[in-house]
């Protein structure tokens, strides 16, 4: 950064940024010289908040100025030929978790959001203008501006074992705003940066770990955790007398820039489009900004990175992402109602009562995550043999890939049985259900199971919609049947509906969180009602969707109506892909019983029938029906605009939920929001259901109030 750059940052109103960090946690910065091989000096700064390893280094405004002030101070000192080199390194195992997202959430206008954005770029910049070179020691956990502050130095190394590195802005709402979006793609083409920017936050926020960031050109050294610090050092050493010479073989050259950067731009927008639609902001002001990084200035590209900072910190989906956040990593790791911990009964022998896709994939997630035996059973041995072969191949598939070693494959497989006598299932300790979802299939065989079993055992039914209270209606012991809702694919979704029978007792319920956690899903408890949480909701969406077709509205139409609720399928692709019958199922129980609210389509049923009923595009959106479907249903000659269509999905959600609180069936609009974002995909940016609705005055229309108050928006200009 040049001279004239750091004096327009020094304009920069220090005492605004003061207040937000009256209750900062500061990750100071400690400075040791440290002597070389060569008889040079470097100065080695550590950043340390003091805390153990569970409270990260973060770069508050505290933070960031004592960090300001310590290279002022180095610079000094570099200018007194003191030092010749600086390098910056974290506490063990952490560099920095980027900024405090509880702070960044305080921040009262655009103004003040601004000024933060200057500050990073400011402190970070002065890196370059120590008048030595400058290093950081990539030590441990680096995310957002712990990242940004490595890239802003002149050189870098990294831990081997370092287990996470990312800029997750976009996925929180923000962007890479302390020179991310300038840096990275200079450092390592805009192919590798679009990779960590755009992609892999959108990919449940994937990380990379050291090599992985090491091979893309991240770091110019990678050393092993044993000596990291000592081989960092001497490594410096010979990059400052000359011995050492740093190549960057992903650095973008000439033809990159002419060719490569504006088609890699256009790919990725297109993809942006067709995988979460155009309401979440961050991603397209991350893909502006790193297609201005071509052929901008550094000095350039920071203020426009100041200005979309700014821009972020103070709009709805900032706010919303982190409601979402403290969602997923506070909320689902303390489930509302769940009991004492210490009332779960221990699972040592799992049994699952099927045999087909689902109970298989249960049975490889119980084995893989719980290491007990687990035996499957179904009508015949044809049945249990094919459920068998399925698991070990997938066991097989993971050890190809390398997710398991060959012994813990050969375990697997040792756990894993089959049989077709329910008199196997005696030492169980865990049951769960994976049969057709019809009423009285499921109870015939928890009655089957229940002769063979202790009265201990948990009966875990993983109903969609049916009532877990009328399943184990006919046992002898209902107080251990609990419903344990999982989502498809079962490896891959996160959220499982713990559904509590009015007699499921609470070492029962004890046991279902403490297997879900085991299993390393995200638990929330809801109350025996029909389609509990999710199907319920979405059975809304599906019943307007086809309410709107019904009506004679075409099916682009529909579509095009539900994108600015942000979901990340329209309503027929999300039909299509649970299945037409299972949406017409859903649909039939929701309306038997509830008639008065919501809407079963005749039509559903028809389609149902057919092999194909959408067509879709290269990208998998739904563009239309086939001939085949238009032919089969019937429809009338009222068709509705997409702003009604939006306006009556919205109410219509409105209502069910706050028909739900009422009802108690979770405890609080939080559990909702929290089963809709881990189990139907709604974008972090809205926050799940209820600010949205609240936002867009949904709320406001249909009982006169806000799910939340304060409401969950951005602070405004």
């Amino acid at each position: 950064m040049t001279d004239t750059a750091i004096n327009q940052y020094a304009k920069i109103d220090f005492s605004l940024l003061e207040e937000l960090s009256a209750d900062e946690v500061i990750s100071h910065s400690y400075v040791r010289d440290v002597p070389l091989a060569s008889g040079k000096v470097l100065a080695l700064v550590t950043l340390d908040n003091g805390r153990d390893h569970t409270r990260p280094n973060t770069l508050g405004p505290a933070t960031l100025m004592e960090l300001g002030r310590t290279f002022d101070a180095l610079a000094e000192r570099a200018a007194r030929g003191e030092i010749h080199a600086v390098a910056t390194t974290g506490k063990p195992f952490i560099l920095a978790a980027g900024a405090d997202l509880s702070k960044i959430s305080d921040i009262p206008n655009r103004q003040i959001g601004l000024q933060m954005a200057q500050l990073g770029h400011f402190v970070f910049g002065k890196q370059s203008t120590l008048g030595v070179p400058s290093f950081v020691f990539i030590n441990g956990l680096a995310l957002g501006g712990g990242v940004e502050l490595p890239l802003n130095a002149d050189y870098r190394t990294i831990d081997s074992s370092v287990p996470a590195l990312a800029l997750p802005e976009v996925f929180l709402g923000l962007i890479p705003g302390w020179g991310g979006t300038y840096l990275l793609p200079n450092l390592i083409g805009i192919e590798n940066a679009l990779k960590v920017v755009i992609e892999n936050p959108l990919k449940q926020n994937r990380m990379l770990k050291g090599p992985q960031a090491f091979e893309l050109g991240i770091a110019d050294a990678m050393f092993s955790p044993v000596n990291f610090l000592e081989d960092s050092i001497a490594w410096a050493d010979g990059v400052i007398s000359g011995t050492t010479k740093v190549e960057r073989k992903n650095a973008p050259g000439k033809i990159e820039r002419l060719v490569k950067w504006d088609a890699a731009i256009g790919i990725a927008r297109k993809m942006l489009e067709s995988r979460i639609g155009t309401v979440p902001q961050s991603p397209y002001a991350a893909l502006d900004l790193l297609k201005a990084a071509k052929n901008g200035t550094k000095e350039e590209c920071f203020a426009l990175e100041d200005e979309a900072l700014a821009d972020r910190i103070i709009s709805d989906q900032l706010q919303a992402s982190i409601y979402a956040f403290n969602l997923v990593q506070k909320r689902a790791k303390r489930p509302a109602g769940a009991p004492d911990k210490g009332l779960a009964q221990k699972v040592t022998k799992v049994g699952i009562i099927g045999a087909g896709l689902m109970a298989s994939q249960f049975a490889l997630l119980f084995v893989r995550r719980l290491q007990v035996p687990v035996v499957i059973t179904d009508l015949d041995q044809a049945r249990v043999d094919k459920g068998l072969a399925y698991i070990t191949d997938e066991i097989d598939a993971l050890a190809e890939k390398g997710r398991i070693n060959p012994d813990e494959a050969n375990r697997l497989r040792a756990l894993i049985s089959g049989t077709t006598d329910k008199a196997d299932f005696h030492d169980c300790d865990w049951v769960i259900e994976a049969v057709f979802e019809d009423l009285a299939v499921k109870q015939q065989v928890f009655a089957d199971v229940e002769k063979h079993v202790s009265p201990t055992t948990i009966l875990a039914t993983n109903t969609s919609s049916l009532s877990v209270e009328q399943i184990g209606a006919g046992l002898e012991h209902p107080e251990r049947v609990v419903g344990f809702h999982f989502f498809n694919p079962v490896a891959v979704m996160p959220l499982l509906e713990i559904v509590k029978a009015p007699a499921t007792n609470d070492a029962t319920l004890a046991t279902a969180f403490a297997t879900a956690a085991k299993l390393r899903k995200s638990a929330v408890l809801t109350a025996d009602a029909p389609g509990f949480v999710v199907n319920r909701l979405l059975a809304k969406v599906m019943g307007e969707a086809a309410r709107a077709v019904d009506e004679g509205t075409p099916v682009p139409v529909v579509e095009r109506a539900f994108a600015p609720i942000g979901l990340p399928m329209g309503p027929f692709e999300l039909i299509d892909l649970v299945g037409w019958a299972v949406a017409a199922h859903v649909q039939d129980t929701m309306v038997r019983e509830f008639p008065e609210r919501f809407y079963a389509s005749e039509n559903m049923h028809a389609l149902s029938k057919l092999s194909q009923v959408v067509e879709k595009d290269k990208a998998g959106k739904v563009t239309d029906f086939t001939k085949e479907a238009k032919k089969t249903i019937s429809v009338g000659t009222s068709p509705v605009d997409e702003a009604t269509i939006l306006r009556r999905v919205e109410d219509q959600l409105a209502q069910e939920i706050k028909l739900m609180l009422d009802e108690k069936v979770v405890a609080a609009p939080e559990d909702i929001d929290l089963c809709l974002i881990l189990g139907a995909g709604w974008p972090f940016q809205a926050g799940g259901a209820t600010p949205y609705l609240d936002r867009v005055g949904a709320s406001e229309r249909v009982f006169g109030g806000t799910f939340h108050d304060p409401q969950i928006r951005g602070v405004g200009a």
